[in-house]
């Protein structure tokens, strides 16, 4: 880990600083005298002070699993007037993903997100007005409808397979039409939109192909977030953006991720560069959703894509989403879908390329789908790639892109641990639930270091049979992420068509976490060397 003692102090002074306005602005929470079950065990600011040296070296994981050998399941860290309750482990999680909002709740949390996605949506507006809103998003990602974005998630693959991993060393710059022959599935011809200030013509790519050759290096990592990036586009804002604004889209919302940091998760208005870049991405992203829905309202056009789902989705009380609404819904919905799947899909691959024998297994299953169903890719062919569905939630439980989920209790609560303890947790207390942690417990997961995806296999079901909340890296409960199906569904297309279509090695070292960013990602650059192919049936 590369975070420096002056780094981790000048956090301190951010949070002093903080919890002094904070401080000033609220009254003093305090604890409800009618919590009668004795407190967990809690950590002072002094013995916070005596782990920083480990926090510094060794990262927040690792102290974190310290700090559970030591006191177990449900423990405390006091920090002022701040309590913050830890809870590792499904036993002591019901409450946390099942407890009622009046009982536990986001609270004020992700009050950062905000500025990132609006006023009439998300954490802006009131928590039953928020719940209809992602029932919005469970209707639109339901089944029956990603069955429809599967013929637009392989289409976007293919075009920017066959042509990022070449084309990303041209010096293109604002948009080419690339014309290339032969599709790998519909055997038509493709077009793509790419940022260049000429057109150019399908011979001149012809011949930097042949320049190129089939084979390359390339950073998977980045690759794999434009390509997720123009999948989001295409089935969730429709062909409008992907066809006409995809350069523009993609700066904006790299300038919507540049404002989640820890200056904005505390102080999300404070006058920054990156927050103030954040607010200029988001009134320009609003304008190009606000000029799509305005213009299918115009013609009477009705598309099948995510967005005219949400246009078309009324409240409770009958009224319809507003414009406002449905563009802060939108661009939350890509956030959050592009940004978890380019981050699992990353470490799916460098998971698999490091450990052959489970990509030896995940390419003979392709072998075995393509027998069967030749070069057919559709939602039900999708679900018979059981054994990479399992690599990648495999992946996911080794490395989950948070270290944990947060809650606020707003009545005093009891957990009681495996061993049969109950602790008392006082109204006010912020809880964090360690999912990283939970995901590499021994006595759920055998050999939770081991990269095995066997795991989840009929027979052994490590998950289900350690109980619900076991496997949690995508919520649980009222607030289980409504996008996990769609993630599933986008990077077993994509990691498809990679191992149908490449020979893939992994050239640089496998990638240590990146303590870093707000998302836990892979740190650097995570290079492939691929050599072109079309894998036989036989």
């Amino acid at each position: 880990m590369d975070l420096t003692i002056d780094a981790m102090w000048l956090f301190l002074a951010i949070f002093l600083i903080t919890a002094i306005i904070i401080k000033v602005a609220n009254a003093r929470v305090t604890s409800d005298p009618g919590c009668t079950r004795s407190p967990p065990p809690m950590l002072n600011i002094i013995a916070l002070l005596k782990l920083l040296p480990t926090l510094c070296t060794k990262g927040p994981e690792v102290t974190m699993t310290y700090l559970y050998n030591k006191f177990g399941s449900v423990f405390t860290i006091s920090f002022l007037w701040k309590r913050i309750s830890f809870l590792v482990g499904p036993e002591v999680s019901g409450l946390f993903f099942q407890g009622s909002e009046s009982e536990v709740s986001q609270g004020n949390t992700f009050e950062f997100t905000v500025p990132m996605f609006g006023l009439e949506n998300g954490f802006a507006v009131d928590y039953s007005t928020r719940i209809q809103e992602i029932h919005f998003f469970i209707d639109a990602l339901r089944p029956s409808q990603l069955r429809s974005h599967v013929d637009p998630m392989l289409r976007e693959v293919e075009m920017m397979l066959l042509t990022l991993l070449s084309l990303k060393r041209a010096t293109l710059s604002p948009y080419v039409i690339v014309n290339i022959k032969q599709s790998m599935y519909s055997g038509k011809s493709v077009y793509i939109s790419y940022r260049s200030t000429t057109i150019m013509k399908s011979t001149q790519l012809q011949d930097y192909f042949a320049k190129w050759g089939e084979e390359g290096v390339v950073d998977l990592k980045d690759e794999l977030n434009q390509i997720l990036m123009l999948i989001s586009s295409q089935c969730l804002l429709g062909n409008e953006v992907r066809e006409k604004l995809f350069g523009e889209i993609y700066t904006l919302f790299s300038g919507i991720e540049g404002g989640v940091n820890l200056v904005s998760f505390m102080l999300p208005y404070f006058p920054v560069p990156a927050n103030h870049r954040r607010d200029k991405a988001r009134i320009r992203l609003i304008e190009i959703v606000y000029d799509i829905m305005r213009s299918r309202k115009t013609c009477g056009r009705v598309e099948q894509d995510v967005l005219q789902k949400l246009m078309d989705s009324r409240y409770k009380d009958g009224h319809r989403t507003t414009e406002a609404a449905v563009a802060g819904m939108i661009i939350a919905l890509i956030f959050a879908g592009k940004h978890t799947s380019s981050i699992v899909s990353t470490w799916t691959g460098a998971c698999l390329l490091t450990h052959t024998k489970f990509l030896d297994v995940v390419v003979e299953e392709q072998r075995e789908i393509m027998r069967k169903y030749k070069d057919k890719i559709d939602y039900n062919v999708l679900s018979k790639m059981e054994t990479l569905h399992s690599s990648i939630k495999e992946a996911g439980r080794m490395h989950p892109a948070t270290l944990g989920l947060i809650r606020q209790t707003q009545k005093n609560i009891t957990v009681r641990t495996k061993e049969g303890t109950e602790y008392g947790i006082p109204k006010g207390d912020t809880l964090v639930n360690l999912v990283m942690l939970t995901s590499k417990l021994s006595h759920i997961y055998k050999d939770p270091e081991v990269y095995d995806p066997y795991r989840f296999r009929p027979g052994r079901e490590e998950d289900k049979v350690g109980g619900k909340f076991s496997y949690a890296i995508f919520g649980g409960g009222s607030h289980v992420c409504p996008g996990e199906a769609y993630a599933f569904l986008q990077i077993k297309i994509i990691w498809s068509h990679l191992l149908r279509n490449f020979e893939l090695k992994l050239t640089s070292p496998f990638p240590k976490t990146d303590w870093s960013k707000f998302m836990l990602e892979p740190k650097g650059k995570v290079l492939v060397n691929y050599k072109r192919r079309h894998l036989e049936s036989n």
